[in-house]
């Protein structure tokens, strides 16, 4: 691992986005689209040291533009999956957080390496 490498965090939209009842399921973009913007402004609280942010979406949520400081991939099937694949692809280059409350998922990415923390971790409530 690079000895400053930068704090890969990446971020299951679905499952935060998900996490508090707010009437999200009426406009999954918008939520997503408002999860990005909270995390362009707030990074992620108690993480000092520079990060990549990257907002994984899938479903009716692909299409969501990146922002400032955030990256936003859209998962050309299970954003699951595509998670998994950018925890591969940079594990043992850099620190991950992967930011989800699905068990199973967690379970996948600390196998390879990752920190997890939950929803609330960027989105209080």
């Amino acid at each position: 691992m690079e000895e400053n490498a930068s704090l890969l965090v990446v971020v299951d939209a679905a499952n935060v986005v998900g996490s508090v009842p707010d009437g999200w399921w009426r406009d999954r973009r918008g939520a997503a689209e408002r999860l990005r913007d909270r995390l362009a402004a707030d990074g992620v609280p108690g993480r000092a040291g520079p990060a990549e942010i990257v907002l994984v979406v899938e479903g009716a949520a692909r299409g969501v533009e990146s922002a400032s400081g955030v990256r936003v991939e859209s998962a050309p099937g299970s954003g699951d999956d595509h998670i998994v694949e950018l925890v591969a692809r940079a594990a043992g280059d850099r620190p991950v957080l992967v930011v989800t409350a699905d068990r199973e998922l967690r379970r996948r990415v600390t196998e390879l390496g990752a920190e997890v923390a939950g929803p609330r971790t960027v989105r209080p409530g």
